[in-house]
């Protein structure tokens, strides 16, 4: 009997910008009791969560190896606080073509080689890195960008690999990491 797991694909950054918004979201959750962004490392998604036979993994893998291949690292500039109206406050992300290339073309191949349907979220891509959701009020949003503000952070990233993040006990963890081919020019 297949048993099927949540996942989803993502750009996660390793060392000195996860600890800067690993910090700066425990920082949410000790001012503003906003902890629901802490159930996953920083990290900017590139599939939306999706549900997976957990028997696959591997192949899941391997075609992800595959389609990485003809791509190079994305250099990335992470910084500045936004929103999404009031339901969302998130780090931007200065993204070249090359992030929105990626993907554009992981999405139709998860829809082609893994039958993954695409997402509204998908289709409409934002890059980001969230630092409170869902637990957020609306009355907060302006105390909580003030305090962001307080803090800032201006990070160049470069992301060699894209993370395969699962869902155990209620968190996302990072899975299984694949590396994107090519040389930073």
């Amino acid at each position: 009997m297949a048993s099927f797991q949540k996942y989803f694909l993502a750009l996660v950054p390793e060392g000195d910008l996860q600890e800067k918004a690993t910090s700066l979201k425990e920082m949410l959750k000790e001012r503003f009791n906003i902890k629901y962004a802490l159930k996953s490392p920083a990290h900017i998604t590139v599939k939306m969560p999706f549900t997976y036979n957990e028997a696959k993994e591997d192949d899941l893998e391997k075609k992800l190896k595959q389609f990485l291949n003809d791509y190079r690292p994305l250099e990335l500039i992470i910084g500045g606080v936004r929103t999404f109206g009031d339901r969302v406050v998130y780090l931007n992300v200065d993204a070249k073509d090359d992030l929105f290339n990626l993907q554009k073309n992981l999405k139709t191949f998860c829809k082609r080689e893994l039958n993954i349907v695409d997402e509204l979220s998908d289709r409409n891509f934002h890059p980001h890195m969230t630092l409170a959701f869902k637990d957020l009020k609306k009355n907060q949003v302006p105390n909580i960008i003030k305090t962001l503000e307080e803090r800032p952070i201006l990070e160049k990233f470069v992301s060699k690999q894209i993370f395969l993040l699962k869902r155990v006990d209620g968190r996302w963890i990072n899975y299984k990491k694949v590396e994107i081919g090519g040389e930073v020019n």
